[in-house]
């Protein structure tokens, strides 16, 4: 039966189905270690950061209805939601902030958001009363009140059990089989009225493109993320289906480990840049999907460099200098895996356009649960997803020594001086200068390829509604909102 446009009030009731693309025996309700777009998706129903960031890429209060720096910057007031109640019926307390804030930072096993929180006085929480805490600082930290609004730092209570998941998103755990299903019921007391309006949340594993989408197609899941973009034609043109687009600032870069032979010398680096022709990757891989990039990510922060010269497709001065590295014919292994949307059709374009310089490369596809397993963070030349995050925010994840996911092995000295002291500088000229310089390093040294930023395409039944396309999201379908979502 084919259902018309929504109408009225959101309606209560039903159990929304969702094809999740990735993810594996590995998989975790963790809210502090997330890897795969299934621990992703999971994370931003079950648990909320103290700040939420909305469609349109600003900031909202969450957990917290209020986080405020001090003058000078080295301390945050941070005054809670009144009556916001963990799963379990338990309020809320600046004891268990200061719980999650310490978990994610501890020492002997930090999290994945550890190095955002870099700044932070481990002994310097102050509870003011029973709603207000004072967060101390050991320096300035510009990025302080983006990094509270980070999905990785999710507020759960003391004495947090990742196998008994509680937190204060919008449903509350029932069960879980890693790599396969994860059910949610609906959170009664969520503090955002009305919300939720389905009863259960199924969030269902597919590493196969085409079965996620037959999937859907068949009615055995009601939405599905990362539609190839081959297939959108065929969803649009079904009455039953609509298709989801978002802009985002997302990224699918190849990573090269600036540590290892050949990639350690930046001459070859630079040829394996020459040798992707971007225009054609944007129109091939993504059918059109996106827009080209330059060697860069975060190109909605105000500080995005966006004078640096862009990098063109140029196989003679990739050839020229692989043979003044030494590396003429070069051979190289790319290790690829349908981790997230295009991800193995890149690297297949990409083989076909470095035969031009004369670089053979050969493609090894593993799973997805391979791919993040124990060789993750370790190949020497491969692929990864990235969302869109402000510039020092995605620089401390992923380009930095003590990055969760520094994939290049990047430890540039004068880079990381650069962003260190920009991140506690407060004048935003200043900040601006010194980010400048340091994307330069990168963009002409460092160890990615930032080829395209992604539209988002997305697809579900006509059965549900609720979701919107932005021009900023970071995550699909709507940045997992289904909060939102409602049977018509």
């Amino acid at each position: 039966m084919v259902r018309g446009e929504p109408t009225g009030p959101p309606r209560r009731g039903g159990v929304l189905r969702v094809g999740t693309a990735g993810g594996g025996a590995g998989d975790s309700l963790d809210v502090h270690n997330p890897v795969t777009k299934p621990d992703i998706s999971r994370g931003l129903n079950l648990y909320e950061p103290l700040l939420y960031r909305t469609r349109d890429y600003s900031l909202e209060p969450a957990v917290a209805e209020s986080v405020e720096p001090e003058k000078g910057g080295l301390a945050w007031v941070v005054r809670l939601r009144d009556g916001i109640l963990f799963h379990d019926g338990s309020p809320v307390r600046p004891e268990d902030i200061i719980a999650t804030y310490r978990r994610v930072t501890d020492p002997k096993k930090p999290m994945a958001a550890a190095n955002l929180l870099s700044s932070l006085d481990r002994d310097g929480f102050q509870v003011i009363d029973k709603r207000t805490l004072r967060i101390r600082l050991t320096q300035p930290d510009v990025t302080f009140g983006d990094v509270v609004a980070d999905y990785r730092i999710g507020i759960v209570p003391e004495g947090y059990d990742p196998k008994k998941p509680i937190g204060t998103g919008p449903f509350k755990f029932s069960s879980f089989e890693p790599g396969v299903e994860s059910v949610f019921a609906r959170f009664g007391d969520y503090w955002r009225d009305g919300q939720p309006y389905v009863d259960e949340l199924r969030i269902i594993n597919f590493t196969d493109d085409t079965a996620r989408t037959n999937a859907l197609l068949a009615g055995q899941v009601e939405a599905i993320e990362s539609l190839p973009y081959a297939e959108v034609r065929v969803i649009e043109a079904d009455p039953t289906m609509r298709v989801l687009k978002s802009k985002s600032g997302n990224w699918n870069p190849f990573t090269m480990r600036v540590d290892v032979e050949p990639f350690s010398d930046p001459r070859v680096r630079e040829a394996i840049r020459l040798c992707a022709d971007r225009e054609e990757m944007v129109n091939q891989v993504l059918s059109g999907y996106g827009r080209v990039a330059n060697d860069m990510y975060s190109p909605y922060d105000d500080c995005f460099a966006k004078d640096l010269p862009q990098r063109e497709y140029d196989p003679d001065k990739a050839r020229s200098l692989l043979k003044a590295a030494g590396h003429e014919n070069l051979n190289v292994e790319l290790v690829t895996s349908p981790v997230a949307q295009g991800i193995v059709e890149a690297a297949q374009v990409l083989q076909q356009q470095a035969r031009k310089a004369g670089v053979n490369m050969s493609l090894k596809r593993v799973d997805t649960g391979v791919f993040y397993g124990d060789d993750y963070l370790k190949w020497d030349f491969a692929q990864d997803f990235w969302g869109t995050w402000p510039y020092l925010v995605q620089s401390a994840l992923g380009s930095q020594p003590k990055s969760p996911f520094n994939e290049c092995h990047w430890a540039d000295p004068k880079y990381l001086d650069l962003v260190n002291t920009a991140k506690k500088t407060l004048v935003d000229d200043k900040r601006c200068r010194l980010l400048h310089d340091a994307q330069e390093i990168e963009y002409e040294r460092g160890g990615y390829i930032v080829w395209g930023f992604l539209d988002l395409v997305d697809a579900y039944s006509r059965k549900i509604a609720g979701f919107k396309s932005t021009n900023t999201t970071g995550f699909p379908l709507d940045a997992y909102r289904f909060r939102d979502v409602w049977f018509v």
